[in-house]
């Protein structure tokens, strides 16, 4: 292929691939990637890795530059991509945390069978379409003044509880409890705001979804059943979605910000979509404050969707949603930058951990991790695509000790958006999926086109990646009987 990748790959242990520091001159550390030999042939097939490498130049960068097994090429740091930096010495940069900050993924679980759900399932997929705005440029049904925007920016989750979207135990099970508290609402531009303003509780376009699956296979019962995942034929629902138009407008306004931030700390990187300066900085520490509104506002978002996903099984069924045992699993942040302590070598150090396309993954015992799961580890949820599997996964000692507790955020595309479509027909993608059982509804054909199953790498091999390497552990699988798309 013309743009297949010829750098340099070392066999580093067991599903993981080595970039030499000296591989490019002014490297800081080597780069290291997660894949098994059968997704490394993909992975060369862009240039992916050599961003995994120009990470690698950023200052203050603490360990390797990384890259999870669902690495693709994206702006700056490739999706999939995990570098953590010294707080006092190190950087922030956007591109390692992406435009849509705090894209994450929220799961519930339910006491209903397969059996009861597959006969109404049209009548769920029409109503969850209905009742949870979906496509580019989609407005909610929460109208936000603009102090009513500030409080979301700074409460996050807990602001949408507040207002009767949810139930307080949400919150517990929710990463950071659904709020970053140095959000500061005056760090966001007022374009930003008016973006932000009507989309509240929307899902979204590109590969945000709604699914509703059902548990087909369980690795680890134990933790499953802690996790409130029984038995096979169960029904769960994952939310994928992020901050929207908020969120975008952050990371668009502040890589401006940083680019001059560069000049004036000199800086230099082999990438502009590297673009970042010193966290201490003014620049850095009110980029972090931006981000943390938008991540707020991300929580939000989903924990009003979930509101309205409980009220429509609720309706369809005949039943409170409490009744239902619509209870939340997790909410996990896919694309975000954490102020966390990590042990590296022999001492504690405070550092900025950027994963942009990958998931928090801490193990039992963390202080971090939710009560009710702290003796099991925290749950790490990885949607598929639309036509195969997700995972509920488990995080890990060995992942706190080798990728600053990070794992994989889900498939990983081995198709731009553009050459999916080329290859798909929405009408088609919908009538294979529906000839397998599957429901699916969009806002456009052209999403489903996008969306189509051969885009993305096979979940399973990603996730068995993770697994072999001991950075996350399976503890149940899941497929898909209805999706709505943005």
């Amino acid at each position: 292929m013309a743009n297949e990748w010829r750098g340099p790959l070392e066999k580093a242990g067991l599903d993981r691939w080595r970039i030499p520091k000296g591989y490019k001159p002014g490297m800081r550390t080597d780069g290291l990637i997660y894949a098994n030999e059968q997704l490394l042939k993909k992975i060369r097939e862009d240039q992916a890795p050599e961003q995994v490498a120009n990470v690698a130049f950023l200052p203050g960068i603490q360990g390797k530059s990384m890259a999870m097994p669902d690495i693709h090429w994206g702006y700056g740091f490739p999706i999939g991509g995990v570098a953590a930096m010294s707080y006092e010495e190190g950087v922030v940069s956007p591109g390692g945390v992406g435009y849509d900050i705090n894209c994450g993924v929220r799961m519930l679980r339910t006491d209903l069978e397969r059996k009861d759900v597959v006969p109404r399932m049209r009548e769920l997929v029409d109503a969850l379409f209905t009742d949870i705005p979906c496509g580019v440029g989609s407005e909610g049904r929460i109208r936000l003044n603009e102090q009513e925007l500030r409080d979301v920016l700074r409460k996050g989750g807990k602001w949408a509880v507040e207002q009767g979207y949810g139930w307080a135990e949400d919150i517990e099970v929710t990463e950071e409890r659904g709020q970053l508290d140095l959000a500061d609402p005056s760090a966001a531009s007022e374009r930003a705001m008016k973006r932000g303003r009507p989309q509240i509780g929307t899902l979204g376009s590109g590969n945000h979804f709604i699914e509703i699956q059902y548990v087909d296979e369980i690795y680890e019962p134990e933790v499953a059943q802690v996790f409130g995942v029984d038995h096979p034929g169960q029904i769960t629902v994952m939310i994928h979605s992020g901050s929207r138009g908020f969120g975008y407008q952050i990371c668009d306004d502040y890589l401006v910000v940083m680019q001059d931030a560069m000049r004036k700390y000199h800086i230099d990187v082999p990438d502009r979509q590297l673009a970042c300066a010193p966290i201490t900085s003014p620049e850095g520490q009110k980029y972090l404050t931006a981000m943390a509104c938008a991540a707020n506002y991300a929580w939000a978002n989903r924990q009003a969707m979930a509101h309205w996903t409980r009220e429509v099984f609720s309706r369809v069924f005949g039943a409170g949603p409490h009744k239902l045992g619509m209870r939340q699993i997790y909410d996990v942040a896919h694309n975000i930058a954490k102020i966390e302590t990590h042990e590296i070598g022999d001492q504690k150090k405070k550092v900025v951990v950027h994963r942009k396309g990958a998931t928090r993954a801490f193990p039992a015992g963390h202080p971090d991790v939710p009560a009710i799961y702290r003796a099991v580890g925290q749950p790490v949820l990885i949607p598929g695509d639309m036509g195969r599997y997700s995972y509920l996964l488990v995080g890990t000692d060995q992942a706190m000790k080798e990728t600053f507790g990070s794992t994989c955020h889900g498939a990983g595309r081995v198709m731009s958006r553009k050459a999916a479509m080329r290859e798909s027909r929405g009408a088609d993608v919908q009538q294979e999926l529906a000839d397998k059982g599957i429901l699916v509804k969009a806002a456009s054909r052209g999403t489903l086109a996008e969306e189509a199953p051969e885009a993305y790498k096979d979940v399973s091999l990603v996730v068995e990646t993770a697994h072999d390497t001991g950075i996350s552990r399976k503890v149940a699988r899941l497929k898909p009987l209805g999706v709505i798309k943005g």
